[in-house]
């Protein structure tokens, strides 16, 4: 189950997948939670799938190739149901298995990687839904707990050094590199996790949106444990 701290005005639990899509994001609310307690035992899909590289994708046939123990398939059902459902929504879930995510190091005062606190952009309206199954859950920040790292003086100045153009185009260049989707994180912030099990629909920054877009990041992972992840 997600354990949320209490009185938070941005995130809002429903009871099931159809409110899940349905509610609307309205006022602060941004983030939407169906929290689940999910039977079955998702290690033994991790331990079963042979990573080549840093990230693998996972689909149905796959999944229904792996020989597994009566918990390993109650754990493959909700994967399935779970990917069906978003499919019949209408997005585009990926179940992926991850080891680690690559790096962002071509500025180092400035890392665009996704273990940086970040929004969404799309745009066409939409959000972005998530799960974790296994491993170490993604976090989000609520919105007056960070700063747009684009209006922090020293980092501003920093950026101007790398744009070197006119003044006119200065926010251009940081929408293209995607410089102003990343916050920091203030004095004091408390990172939410978002469990284990629980099934999230983030705000994104797109057209018509009503809501400021969610802030959220990758954790880092634990040496030797793979992450389970459903995104779309």
């Amino acid at each position: 189950m997600i354990d949320l701290p209490p009185a938070e005005n941005e995130i809002k639990c429903v009871t099931n997948f159809q409110e899940l899509v349905s509610t609307p994001f309205h006022g602060e609310i941004n983030a939407i939670c169906w929290p689940r307690k999910l039977m079955g035992d998702f290690s033994e899909i991790v331990k079963q799938v042979e990573l080549s590289g840093n990230i693998a994708e996972l689909g149905q046939d796959e999944l229904l190739e792996l020989q597994l123990s009566q918990q390993g398939q109650l754990a493959r059902n909700i994967l399935l149901n779970d990917l069906r459902a978003l499919k019949d929504h209408g997005a585009s879930p990926v179940l992926n298995l991850i080891k680690c995510y690559e790096r962002d190091d071509t500025y180092p005062f400035f890392p665009t990687d996704v273990y940086s606190f970040h929004v969404d952009r799309s745009p066409i309206p939409t959000d972005t839904f998530l799960c974790t199954y296994f491993g170490e859950p993604s976090e989000i920040l609520l919105n007056s707990e960070a700063t747009q790292k684009v209006l922090v003086p020293e980092i501003r100045e920093e950026l101007k050094k790398i744009y070197r153009g006119t003044d006119e185009g200065f926010e251009s260049f940081l929408r293209e590199y995607f410089f102003d989707l990343h916050y920091r994180a203030k004095p004091k912030a408390r990172p939410i996790s978002l469990g284990l099990g629980g099934l999230w629909r983030l705000a994104v920054d797109r057209p018509e949106s009503q809501v400021s877009p969610c802030l959220h990041r990758a954790p880092k992972e634990k040496t030797g444990q793979n992450r389970l992840l459903i995104i779309c």
